[in-house]
């Protein structure tokens, strides 16, 4: 799913654009106990509760593509009768309406979801009548000819909240607040099947996880059946690790600055795109020979990309290069220059000592002071001249 995908679907949780049929959910205990079950129609819910409910599900499609929100794709096993995407097609077609099927979604999300704590499981299903478009890319509500029926489910801790003063009106005085459970924004969830090229592709489905870098991999192998990717910091380091290794003793400043700068580039060209920029083995190796990396440090780059990500990996460009700034830390100095301005750091040779040199342009603060360049006293001295 791209980004222009998944904000459709979001915005599918309004009062104004709300086909939810209905609602389902199971609270789970400290010890993995079910507390409580329910489900009914969605629209005969208080208009209240249902602002509460949206708020949860657009928040369990937030984030970055690839780094919180992670399009998966069913491995052939699981689309097989009795499969994992075969249950939740299953599921879906039910319109939760099927109770043994609901018992065992949540029995399987108690089993492979690790939490501490009480936590509460909530589950739509909505079908979306998909509006035609224009060549200009307008709605044309009644020109449809698609039904994107699906499940979103999302799992969101329940606890106590805080002890506190509060203000009680009848009695015009303060008093202790009586400390109740409260259920938080959604740590993980999914949406299945994936909604892409607008409609429905049951091959794929949209994972959620708050946390990026804790995404739960037994809970999506047993209750998804789909293979674990990468979180965004193991992708970060396998490419750095990609890079050290390839270019071994030459991995010089230079070649790093370039290489930034090459990657910035993609990214620049790739920013209209819908879909992310993604890197896989040929286009990591094509930046490397695009950025000077001889061929004989190529020749063992398929083995390095294979043995750190895996033959099929795929790192997203936004995960492994840092959009923000451009930084060269040393123990005891840190230098952040803005990622388009790499030009202004170079190292030069001093008295037998590899040094960094960078330029003085503009105006120069340090620990907030305006201080006296060269360039600024020449300036300084000339306009005096000048007014004398």
């Amino acid at each position: 799913m791209t980004k222009q995908e998944i904000s459709e679907i979001k915005r599918r949780f309004t009062i104004k654009n709300c086909a939810i049929t209905r609602i389902c959910g199971c609270y789970v205990d400290g010890e993995k106990q079910k507390k409580t079950l329910f489900g009914q129609a969605f629209l005969s819910l208080p208009e209240e509760e249902m602002f509460k409910y949206f708020e949860i599900f657009r928040k369990s499609l937030s984030g970055s593509l690839g780094r919180n929100l992670l399009n998966l794709e069913f491995p052939l096993p699981a689309e097989q009768p009795g499969g994992t995407q075969d249950f939740l097609l299953r599921l879906r077609n039910s319109a939760l309406k099927d109770d043994v099927l609901l018992d065992a979604l949540y029995d399987r999300i108690i089993e492979t979801y690790e939490y501490v704590g009480n936590y509460l499981i909530l589950l739509i299903h909505d079908a979306y009548d998909v509006p035609g478009k224009t060549l200009d890319g307008l709605d044309m509500d009644d020109a449809s000819d698609e039904v994107y029926e699906y499940l979103s489910c999302c799992i969101c801790p329940v606890e106590l909240s805080q002890p506190g003063l509060s203000y009680d009106a009848e009695e015009n005085l303060f008093k202790n607040r009586v400390r109740d459970w409260v259920v938080g924004m959604p740590k993980t969830g999914f949406l299945f099947p994936a909604f892409h090229d607008r409609g429905a592709d049951i091959h794929g489905a949209l994972y959620y996880s708050r946390d990026a870098e804790e995404l739960q991999e037994n809970f999506l192998e047993h209750l998804l059946g789909c293979p674990v990717p990468m979180s965004a910091g193991a992708q970060k380091e396998t490419f750095q690790t990609l890079i050290e290794e390839t270019l071994g003793d030459n991995c010089a400043l230079s070649m790093v600055k370039t290489i930034h700068e090459k990657l910035q580039e993609m990214v620049e060209e790739h920013k209209e795109e819908p879909a992310p920029l993604i890197l896989d083995k040929n286009e990591v190796k094509t930046l490397l020979a695009g950025s000077g990396v001889t061929n004989d440090r190529l020749e063992e780059f398929d083995d390095y990309f294979d043995s750190a990500a895996g033959e099929h990996a795929a790192l997203y460009a936004s995960n492994v290069f840092n959009t923000r700034s451009f930084d060269v830390k040393m123990p005891d100095v840190i230098i952040r220059a803005s990622p388009g301005r790499t030009d202004l750091i170079e190292t030069r040779t001093i008295d037998g000592r590899e040094c960094l040199v960078i330029a003085l342009d503009g105006a120069v603060e340090v620990n907030g002071i305006l201080v006296r360049t060269a360039a600024r006293r020449e300036d300084s001295a000339e306009t005096s001249q000048t007014d004398s």
